[in-house]
């Protein structure tokens, strides 16, 4: 089956800091054109050994969709097209933000 590939905005690189205080350790951003729940641009969580460092755009493909059970919003995983990334690299990578909500991944 083939992967949707997406062209990832890079809005808060690995690094950033937040309102609230969360640090994010990875690069994080949006897709232009996808309106995700909130009525906002769809957020991204970029998983990748090609993208340790930060970053302003980031093509890849959809591997998982993370499910907030007590949000209206879904985060969405891309990683590169070579790469496999598994439900427990997922978890291991978003809990400064998923720790706030009910999430469940679904691999795709």
């Amino acid at each position: 089956m083939n992967k949707l590939k997406l062209q990832v905005t890079i809005d808060r690189p690995k690094g950033y800091v937040d309102q609230f205080g969360n640090v994010y350790p990875l690069n994080y951003g949006y897709i232009s054109g996808i309106i995700g729940g909130d009525g906002e641009k769809q957020d991204v969580y970029v998983i990748s050994k090609n993208a340790e460092t930060p970053i302003g755009t980031f093509t890849g493909i959809l591997v998982a969709i993370i499910h907030r059970d007590d949000d209206v919003e879904t985060k969405w995983v891309v990683t590169s097209e070579k790469e496999v990334i598994s439900e427990k690299e997922i978890f291991e990578n978003t809990p400064f933000l998923e720790k706030h909500f009910n999430s469940r991944i679904e691999i795709l």
